[in-house]
């Protein structure tokens, strides 16, 4: 029988203990960030440097979204199958690797080889932290802590570029490389030491109901809302950071630092969005955040239409404020739309992770590109704000049809 002071001991271990892991999620889900906007202030010098076109050289980062999407729906299923442990140790060991090795790349291609490995291993903290996550937690707590992760992981998109020409302008561009790969092995390091094995792999007809809870997964039309929630709503944030740069720069004028600094606006609304998801969904519930988050977005995005229009001569804020209130909508639609759909099947969390991550990568890309597109021939800012109202709007409409059923 336990002493007084050694059951006190073990309370607060036990409640210190998901604090802990809560900080290594947080650590292995900014790998693949952090690795991805690193390098953007490098991208000029490494065009000199290799004597490569800036085509060539931007394929270390466009490849790098590739990789890290597609691995998604690899390392989901792996993770489902034989464990989440052996999976993220297997990619964050890939990412060191690819790290060290970019460091003695000789060519453009040598780079752009690397960092397609770097992305693939990098991919796997993200992915599978969120199944870790949806094991340990049932889903309306497990969207509580992904709000509580992305809040703090979306800082890493931001302070990666100051980094990343800290160590170029001081060091060269090969410094870049030497943090990610040591930043990597720590945290292949502490995941080898803290993380434990959280997927329940059952010894009996395992390979059975694994097949069986893929196909079943595989035809949920609720999964699928849930998944189309995450990537139509997160779209409208794609299509101002595939359409906004030309808009600011090019039709008003201004310079990139200046774009640079507004952009910290919708960061700000989607932390506090991701924030309050933490705060409030055992109140709530996700599919009531998710709906006030499909209707912020609208609303925002409405507004940004009509503030715009009837307030010329204030385009800069006019365009970036109302930013703020549709960052917010993000943040309380995607955690909790990423915890719905890691909650139809919850034995198979990481595929559904992976699949989700791939689905709202791939709709976010395409919606960089048509914003990139609409506004190239455009006079003013409005075709961007128009495409960003029309996918707040299919996202109400996908929710509706496929969730509500």
């Amino acid at each position: 029988m336990l002493d007084p002071a050694r059951k006190d001991s073990a309370a607060s271990e036990a409640h210190r203990t998901p604090w802990r892991l809560l900080a290594l999620l947080i650590a292995m889900a900014g790998v693949s960030s952090l690795s991805l906007n690193i390098l953007v202030p490098a991208i000029p010098g490494l065009a000199t440097k290799f004597a490569a076109d800036p085509a060539s050289v931007q394929l270390a980062v466009s490849l790098y979204l590739m990789g890290l999407a597609t691995a998604q729906l690899v390392f989901g299923p792996l993770s489902d199958r034989f464990g989440r442990r052996p999976v993220v140790l297997a990619g964050l060991a890939l990412a060191t690797i690819a790290s060290t090795a970019a460091i003695f790349a000789v060519s453009i291609a040598n780079l752009v080889s690397a960092r397609i490995a770097q992305s693939l291993g990098a991919s796997s903290g993200q992915t599978i932290g969120r199944a870790i996550i949806r094991d340990l937690y049932d889903r309306e707590h497990a969207a509580s802590m992904i709000g509580l992760v992305t809040s703090v992981v979306v800082l890493m998109p931001m302070v990666a570029p100051l980094i990343g020409g800290i160590l170029d302008t001081l060091f060269g561009w090969e410094a870049i490389f030497v943090f990610a790969a040591v930043v990597s092995f720590t945290i292949f390091a502490w995941a080898a030491l803290a993380l434990p094995e959280t997927r329940k792999l059952s010894p009996a007809s395992g390979q059975r109901h694994f097949r069986a809870d893929l196909a079943a997964l595989a035809a949920s039309p609720r999964f699928f809302g849930y998944a189309l929630c995450a990537g139509l709503g997160s779209a409208p944030f794609f299509t101002f950071l595939g359409a906004a740069p030309h808009v600011v720069v090019t039709l008003l004028g201004r310079t990139s630092a200046e774009y640079g600094l507004w952009f910290f606006l919708p960061s700000i609304g989607f932390m506090a969005g991701n924030f309050a998801v933490s705060r409030l969904t055992a109140r709530f519930g996700i599919d009531a955040l998710i709906w006030w988050g499909i209707a912020l977005t609208i609303i925002g995005c409405l507004l940004n239409v009509l503030v715009y229009v009837a307030l010329p001569g204030w385009e800069m804020a006019m365009i970036f404020l109302p930013q703020i209130v549709i960052g917010f909508g993000n943040g309380l639609l995607l955690p909790t739309s990423v915890a719905g759909a890691v909650s139809i099947r919850p034995q198979v969390a990481g595929t559904a992770s992976g699949t989700t991550g791939f689905i709202q990568m791939a709709i976010g890309a395409a919606a960089a590109q048509l914003g990139g597109h609409v506004i190239a021939h455009a006079s003013d800012a409005t075709p961007m704000l128009l495409l960003m109202l029309m996918f707040a709007i299919a996202t109400a409409i996908a929710v509706w049809t496929l969730v509500r059923r």
